[in-house]
């Protein structure tokens, strides 16, 4: 077979419309080989007749080599995504949809995914042209549903409905959500019922990202093929730079200038508290100095709205994209709708509005052609009919002439909507064209209106937290980008076993491998006492960290937390002066230290563990620590969920308990740590993995605490060296008595579950 190559394709298009083309050209299915897409083009296998006669067509050439090859390669590399994104999506709704199938509306209530026996109310418009309904009930929501979250709408079954909104208002007893167009007329009224829901949305512009990659061109191609293996990216030369944050350290300032020299892209390594944020807003003023306009993005909101804040503090000119209830309320007036409601054209917008809606209360005193009276008839014969004062199909010249008016009224109405529309439109891109930079998450800066703005550089925060795909979203728009992350700590999660290998590698950590070149480190830290920082700094990062000197021996004692109220051993991790601690379980009594699981679930929970969290929570608290100071942190979320109860019953609720993932870019003063694994056969489960150990201590200032069976985690060689290290360097205490901890073991023994050996 021979290849040839079709030109005139585009994003979106897939081999069945290639085929298609083949066989308008008089070529017959058993002539075609494979098919590639790329480049907007369409590289075919054909039978060499075939070829001969395609190659007639002005539009059809035989391809070069390198055209070939590099068709192939761009081809697989998106296929490979868009088979890896469908599979995640699948997931993510399939486990949506089994939590709704498997549990009662009332189950999933109690659970805090889902709000019954709402009312529905209209709540008017918002800028963007989203439409607000108000649900709420008498009785009091306790919901885990928030501000921001993407919801199911429904009334019955929630299986069979699709209609979906975002929260953009919470208040006790009532959810406000934002719909794109007008909901359906059972939405505004009884029986409702809101689930939390998979975003789509997400995986839909991933999707087009993706594709925007296979058919890219000029500077984007040139920057795809660098990415994709196909080109050498360019050697980061640095530059002088004339800092406006004075204050940045040497690691900081080596970072901003090579970032600033590098014409493809660049990565900055930003190990836990070394000052990644603070870094980047530096790249993207320098950027702004240069005259180049910036994309700043991250994987979650509240990274972009740190983004943002700097750049506020900075007096940088920056626009926030995305939907105004995901946006922090202090940065609200920096939001793309914020800024466009005070915009002449959109103020002219609105008057029209008000102009059409004044409109719509003359027409509806009309009769509206529905169909009963419309009978078949167009709204020109409507009109003919009424000019002449003629009836037609039983309808009396009277409701003609009424029809008639409301059509009439109705043209201007349109017209008017559409006229506003057009300036609205007008307005936003305005904005943002004038903006120097726009901060958005990575999945929004896929935004249709975002599509011809022209960006010279993307800056992308939280890069190894975010699916290539999904880097991929703003790396699309721009001419080159600088990524920053920490490879080393948890990457983005999969829901899907079979694309979790390959989707959790993230392009940050790939590039990272390949060309550490094009990286520096970030060394300098300024969140942990050196004792806690030195066992990661070792095992995670070569020993290139330094802790800065008003972190390094800064303890609980300096914020006024006193001696601790127990005696020893307990007294030994409790005390202020200590920063290092671990509660070792391995001589507490077997039946009572083990882990166990819940009927029915794969996570797992320590009711011991879970005692003596609430035990060290409460004596430190005691000593003078503010709750809010304060974190639990575990891998499981059966545990998260047990302590959670146990410090509520303690009037503890204020200290925050998450999972290690759900703690990742956090810190607070003292955070406590539960690993839960306890069992003879010295099985870790998912902490083999040690970006997850990593996250889970470099989370604390001044002080953690972690508790683990030493003779289950000493079973990996990585575990066995942190408890080595605290026993040197830290307190490391093994009760073998229950004295203290008795009540607080009585007071979680009534969570659900069953021991397991």
């Amino acid at each position: 077979m021979k290849e040839v190559l079709i030109e005139g394709f585009s994003p979106g298009d897939s081999p069945k419309d290639v085929l298609d083309t083949l066989f308008s050209r008089g070529v017959r299915p058993h002539e075609v080989g494979k098919i590639w897409l790329a480049n907007r083009a369409a590289l075919c296998r054909v039978e060499p007749r075939a070829a001969q006669r395609l190659l007639r067509h002005a539009d059809v050439r035989e391809p070069t080599r390198e055209e070939s090859e590099e068709i192939k390669v761009v081809d697989a590399y998106v296929k490979r995504f868009q088979r890896l994104v469908q599979l995640e999506r699948e997931a993510e709704m399939k486990a949506m949809e089994e939590e709704i199938r498997k549990l009662s509306g009332k189950e999933r209530e109690k659970k805090g995914r889902a709000v019954l026996g709402l009312r529905g109310t209209r709540a008017g418009r918002e800028v963007g042209g989203y439409y607000l309904v108000k649900y709420g009930r008498s009785k009091e929501i306790d919901t885990q549903i928030s501000v921001g979250d993407l919801v199911l709408v429904s009334r019955g079954d929630p299986l069979k409905s699709d209609l979906t909104g975002t929260v953009v208002e919470k208040t006790k007893r009532s959810i406000t959500v934002a719909f794109d167009s007008p909901p359906p007329k059972w939405a505004v009224g009884k029986g409702i019922r809101i689930d939390l829901y998979a975003n789509d949305v997400t995986f839909q512009r991933m999707m087009e990202a993706l594709e925007r990659i296979r058919h890219a061109e000029g500077r984007l191609r040139e920057l795809r093929n660098t990415i994709i293996g196909l080109k050498n990216p360019s050697d980061a030369e640095p530059i002088d730079v004339d800092f406006v944050d004075t204050d940045l350290n040497y690691s900081q300032r080596e970072a901003v200038e090579h970032a600033l020299g590098a014409p493809d892209f660049f990565l900055i390594h930003g190990p836990p508290g070394t000052g990644k944020t603070r870094t980047i807003t530096e790249v993207i003023v320098q950027e702004v100095r240069r005259g180049n306009k910036v994309l700043a993005t991250a994987e979650s909101n509240v990274a972009a709205d740190n983004i943002l804040e700097y750049l506020v503090e900075r007096g940088v000119e920056a626009v926030r994209v995305g939907h105004p209830a995901r946006v922090s309320k202090k940065l609200k007036e920096r939001t793309l709708s914020a800024i466009v409601e005070n915009h002449p054209l959109y103020r002219k917008a609105e008057r029209l509005r008000e102009r059409a809606y004044r409109l719509i209360e003359k027409r509806d005193r009309y009769q509206r052609p529905v169909p009963r009276w419309r009978r078949g008839m167009s709204d020109e014969t409507i009109l003919y009919l009424a000019r002449e004062g003629k009836g037609a199909r039983g309808v009396p010249p009277r409701v003609i002439q009424s029809m008639a008016k409301w059509i009439h009224i109705n043209r201007k109405v349109q017209k008017l909507f559409e006229e506003a529309e057009r300036l609205e439109e007008r307005a936003v891109r305005e904005v943002l064209e004038e903006a120097e930079v726009v901060v958005t998450t990575n999945a929004s800066a896929g935004l249709e209106f975002l599509e011809d703005i022209e960006f010279d550089v993307a800056v992308v925060d939280e890069g190894s937290q975010a699916t290539e795909p999904s880097a991929l979203i703003p790396i699309s728009r721009a001419k080159r980008f600088i990524m920053a992350g920490d490879h080393k700590q948890l990457p983005p999660t999969i829901l899907s076993e079979e694309a979790q290998p390959e989707l959790s590698r993230t392009l940050f950590e790939r590039l990272i491998e390949k060309h550490p070149k094009l990286s520096r480190m970030l060394r300098v830290q300024y969140r942990m006492h050196e004792n806690i920082m030195e066992f990661p700094n070792r095992e995670f990062y070569n020993g290139k960290l330094e802790a800065h000197s008003s972190v390094r021996r800064h303890t609980l004692e300096d914020l006024g937390v006193g001696d601790p109220e127990v005696g020893r051993p307990w007294a030994d991790v409790l005390h202020p002066k200590e920063p290092l601690g671990f509660v070792d379980t391995s001589r507490l009594p077997e039946r009572l230290r083990r882990e166990r699981r819940r009927p029915g679930s794969k996570s797992r929970e320590n009711p011991m563990e879970a005692a003596i969290v609430a035990f060290l929570s409460e004596q430190l608290v005691r000593q003078g620590l503010s709750q809010e100071d304060l974190a639990v942190i575990s891998p499981y979320d059966d545990q998260v969920d047990l302590i959670s109860k146990s410090l509520d019953e303690l009037g503890l609720g204020d200290v925050e308990v998450n999972t290690v993932d759900g703690f990742q870019g956090r810190e607070k003063e003292a955070v406590i740590v539960s690993f839960v694994r306890s069992n003879p056969k010295g099985e870790v489960g998912f902490l083999r993995d040690m970006r997850r150990l990593n996250v889970a201590i470099t989370r604390p200032r001044r002080k953690l605490i972690c508790i683990g069976d030493s003779g289950t985690l000493s079973s990996h060689p990585t575990y066995r060296r942190f408890i080595e290290h605290v026993k040197r360097s830290g307190a490391l205490i093994k009760p073998n008595n229950l004295r203290e901890v008795a009540s607080y073991l009585d007071l979680v023994r009534l969570a659900p579950g069953r021991a397991r050996g």
